[in-house]
């Protein structure tokens, strides 16, 4: 008789658990917009976020071999992860670190937000990506709508885009975290989940140095410019961004649907902008709110549209069907590649 037939189911986690989980992804990562805008206000950018990020993914590789988990994996792996790296943290931390040396970190959390809708758009692209219905399709426009409700201030002169391009800059960034993440959900790497992520951290973070001293940013570092706030924005970065909400979001999708996890993309522009406004006296305008909750409405249309392709449907049909015939049953597993927030 095979004893794991009589185990037991593994136990559903305590609600209170849950609950703490949830609030640390929210306000961890609710929280690294102000400490991003306040980081680049003493600290040069590429620098400031590049070498926070390669730390994070040093301790990460420490803590695997520490637990000695498999650190190991194909060439050909590696190399799509250091792409995805190159993409999430030079493309995606990287533009919107520059960028809020230009933008309210409330703002910015709220452009950030459109990540859905340009994953959305990049699976239409994909010949084997999701097909979006009427409702993803307005769902899109709605979104377009907000970001154009957003910056409507800017647009009354649209000269002052040229001259201060930080909200370009953080689409720009919510448009290359797309991309990464668009990879990873259609390029499955053989080895751990935080592997992966240790090494994307690594190469990214890197990158993000050399970047940074190509363009002479040590030049920049001036000590006798750094604050106690600077100075903290970067550990708060290291430990609750990059690490306890990274932690506490890969154990939520273990534990609850990934659209149950994934609603932190809703609650964190809004934490954000509270934020901003209690400890930096940031605006909060009606074209930010209502930006705001034009955008997130979109978002929500989109993630409801999104419909397979007949051909993947009927491919995804036969395999089923297959293991069924093999294994007498059809064993269902829900794979999610994590959102991370750009931000982190």
């Amino acid at each position: 008789m095979n004893h794991a037939d009589n185990a037991s189911p593994p136990r559903p986690p305590a609600q209170w658990s849950v609950v703490l989980a949830f609030l640390l992804v929210y306000l961890s990562w609710g929280t690294t917009y102000l400490a991003i805008k306040k980081g680049v206000e003493v600290f040069p950018p590429a620098l400031f976020g590049g070498s926070r990020i390669a730390l994070a993914g040093v301790i990460l590789v420490i803590y695997l071999a520490v637990r000695r988990q498999p650190l190991r994996m194909p060439l050909a792996d590696f190399l799509w992860a250091a792409l995805v790296g190159v993409l999430l943290f030079v493309g995606g931390n990287g533009l919107i670190t520059v960028g809020e040396k230009f933008v309210a970190s409330g703002v910015a959390s709220v452009l950030v937000a459109t990540t859905p809708l340009w994953m959305a758009l990049l699976e239409m692209l994909w010949p084997w990506g999701e097909r979006l219905s009427a409702r993803g399709w307005l769902g899109l426009f709605v979104g377009l709508a907000g970001v154009l409700l957003l910056l409507a201030p800017r647009l009354q002169r649209p000269a002052s885009l040229l001259e201060d391009a930080g909200p370009l800059l953080v689409l720009g960034s919510s448009f290359a975290w797309s991309i990464g993440s668009f990879i990873l959900r259609y390029r499955r790497l053989r080895g751990t989940h935080l592997s992966v992520a240790a090494y994307q951290m690594l190469v990214g973070g890197v990158s993000l140095l050399l970047i940074g001293l190509f363009l002479g940013e040590e030049q920049d570092l001036d000590p006798q410019r750094f604050t106690p706030q600077g100075v903290y924005a970067f550990f708060h970065l290291l430990v609750f961004g990059s690490l306890i909400g990274f932690v506490a979001y890969n154990w939520l999708l273990g534990h609850v649907s990934a659209a149950l996890a994934g609603t932190y993309a809703y609650v964190n522009p809004l934490v954000a902008i509270l934020v901003g406004r209690l400890l930096d006296r940031e605006p909060i305008t009606g074209w930010i709110l209502g930006g705001m909750v034009v955008i997130l409405a979109g978002v929500a249309l989109v993630r409801s549209g999104g419909v397979r392709p007949a051909a993947q449907q009927r491919n995804t049909a036969v395999e089923q069907s297959g293991l069924a015939q093999t294994n007498g049953k059809v064993t269902a597993q829900l794979a999610s590649v994590p959102a991370s927030d750009v931000s982190q």
